[in-house]
């Protein structure tokens, strides 16, 4: 099987240098938590991606959690997941319409918000 490229490879690259700043190391302390992402290309549940963000750690690493389950799952679409880090979808909205499936806790879901990501620069 070939490896997905996904648009939001780039998104996860930034949060992992995001991470190591002071101000990506007080979003850690403040969520705690840790997050699994699944990624679809297209549709969910076909050739997902898994992403983790560990903020107990202040890693991101590609693939499923291997410390146990992680707080929350999320499961969406590639292009779904880059309109939420870019503040353009509300995940409430997202999750209402079945564009988000939650897994897991909902308390730490609600922590995981758009101001996670860093500010992507406009090209």
């Amino acid at each position: 099987m070939a490896t997905v490229q996904l648009k939001s490879d780039f998104i996860f690259e930034l949060l992992k240098r995001f991470l190591q700043t002071d101000e990506g190391i007080a979003v850690k302390n403040k969520v705690n938590h840790v997050y699994q992402f699944n990624l679809a290309p297209k549709k969910i549940g076909k050739d997902e991606v898994s992403y983790t963000i560990d903020l107990k750690k202040g890693e991101v690493i590609k693939g499923p959690y291997e410390g146990g389950k992680p707080d929350t799952t999320f499961t969406l679409r590639d292009e779904d997941f880059v309109k939420l880090a870019d503040g353009k979808l509300n995940p409430q909205i997202a999750f209402m319409r079945g564009a988000l499936k939650v897994k897991g806790s909902l308390s730490a879901a609600q922590k995981f918000t758009p101001d996670i990501f860093p500010k992507r620069p406009k090209l």
